[in-house]
């Protein structure tokens, strides 16, 4: 039997002289290159278990955390002409520094001594309210006099009616006593007239008590009558009674007229007088408006009215402000998808426009040139566009930011998430998943352990 082991072609054939043949034998440079190409597939295996920081990327601009801090228009309150420019474009003001002048165009503070004729009517009227007081207080004293004059008057009436009640009185007792007088002498006369028809008293007596009994019955007569006159005098002392009183209510009722219209002068004095000084408050407060104020410190960016002698109206925009020392901020914009992961007190890497930096979106630590910030506000509805918008401060514990970015620079923001491996991260974009939930203490952990 033949050993094919042994038959070897290459023993009894060399084919050293064919070069195409001969670069088929295996040589060293192969297995080197095989070598690498093993290591490269190990290497790119382990490769993917590199731990990648999961990363939200999106474009924002400069801005002012503090609204009152952010660029503003200043406006004009009054309509008017531009008389006077105090500053230029960029410079520099304080709060309360002259921007321009302007002066009245309506037709009603044309008058340059409109205040000092207001404060004469203000003045005017005031002293008109001061005289109506005055006029108040005598009418009060007026009064108080009536109603004591009316007590004395009362008193003295009063009295009178007692006395020609007591006259009455008396009166009617002496005419009680004529009538019984006439009674008696009316007896005795008729007595004496039948002594006399019987000739037991003679006529000399007869026309003795008939002449007494004349006396007596005019003695009735002037008691009756003094008792009429009494009685008259009573009723005249109660008519005098009420006359005083019906005069006193007349005497009140004017008196309370003139005082309650001199009352209703004085506050409508004092109501005129308060509607001059509102009047002349507004137009010293509205001279004052004729000087256009820095509202605060800052740039002069832009001035949207120009020229002399333009006519401005009411709330028009004038110039622009840039204050300055403003507390900067990011504001940037998130998708709904991210939104849910987003939280006040995130690190957030920058890359802001005129700074270059070299980026690993997924490896913080190795990136150079970008600055950190802090998640400070976030937007709970969205905007026109459909994201959310969120407001990243400086960090205070990574390096400052750079003291010439300004507010309007662009930024493209890098929020950071949770940290995974690369291979998951990759399966993560093949699929489109969103980036792991997380929450700033898980990520803390992650990072310690």
């Amino acid at each position: 039997m033949i050993d094919i082991s042994q038959n070897k072609i290459g023993e009894k054939v060399t084919f050293k002289k064919y070069k195409s043949m001969g670069m088929s034998y295996p040589q060293d440079e192969a297995k080197k290159r095989i070598r690498i190409l093993v290591w490269l597939l190990v290497g790119a295996f382990l490769f993917l278990f590199l731990p990648w920081t999961q990363n939200v990327r999106s474009g924002g601009f400069v801005t002012a955390l503090r609204p009152d801090q952010r660029p503003q228009t200043v406006h004009s309150i009054i309509a008017g002409r531009i008389e006077n420019w105090y500053v230029a474009e960029g410079d520099y003001v304080q709060r309360g520094d002259t921007v321009l002048r302007i002066s009245e165009i309506k037709d009603d503070y044309f008058d340059p001594q409109l205040l000092e004729r207001t404060r004469l009517q203000v003045d005017a009227k005031n002293l008109a309210a001061l005289s109506y007081s005055e006029k108040v207080k005598s009418l009060e004293i007026q009064i108080d006099a009536l109603k004591q004059n009316n007590v004395l008057r009362r008193e003295q009436a009063e009295n009178r009616l007692r006395m020609a009640e007591l006259q009455v009185t008396s009166d009617s007792i002496r005419f009680e006593q004529a009538k019984v007088n006439y009674k008696i002498g009316e007896d005795q006369l008729g007595r004496a007239r039948n002594l006399y028809e019987e000739g037991l008293r003679s006529l000399t007596d007869f026309e003795q008590r008939e002449l007494r009994f004349q006396e007596v019955q005019a003695n009735l007569i002037a008691a009756e009558n003094d008792l009429l006159k009494s009685q008259n005098a009573r009723i005249a002392a109660f008519i005098e009674l009420n006359a005083i009183d019906n005069d006193f209510r007349d005497r009140m009722a004017k008196s309370s007229a003139d005082m309650y219209e001199a009352l209703s002068s004085r506050y409508d004095a004092e109501a005129t007088a308060t509607k001059l000084e509102n009047q002349f408050s507004n137009y010293e407060v509205r001279t004052g408006f004729r000087y256009i104020l820095a509202p605060q410190e800052g740039y002069i960016t832009r001035a949207i009215q120009v020229g002399i002698g333009e006519t401005i109206k009411e709330g028009a925009e004038i110039i622009s402000i840039l204050p300055a020392n403003a507390q900067l901020a990011v504001e940037m914009y998130v998708s709904p998808v991210d939104f849910p992961l987003m939280r006040v007190g995130n690190r957030v890497r920058f890359i802001f426009d005129g700074w270059p930096a070299i980026v690993f979106s997924g490896w913080p630590q190795i990136t150079n040139g970008t600055f950190g910030g802090v998640v400070h506000a976030i937007d709970n509805f969205s905007g026109a566009d459909g994201r959310y918008r969120m407001l990243v401060v400086e960090d205070p514990n990574d390096k400052p930011w750079p003291e010439a970015l300004r507010i309007g620079s662009g930024a493209d923001g890098i929020a950071l998430l949770n940290d995974v491996p690369l291979w998951y991260e990759i399966w993560r974009q093949l699929n489109g998943f969103p980036p792991d939930y997380y929450t700033a203490r898980q990520k803390s952990d992650n990072r310690k352990k």
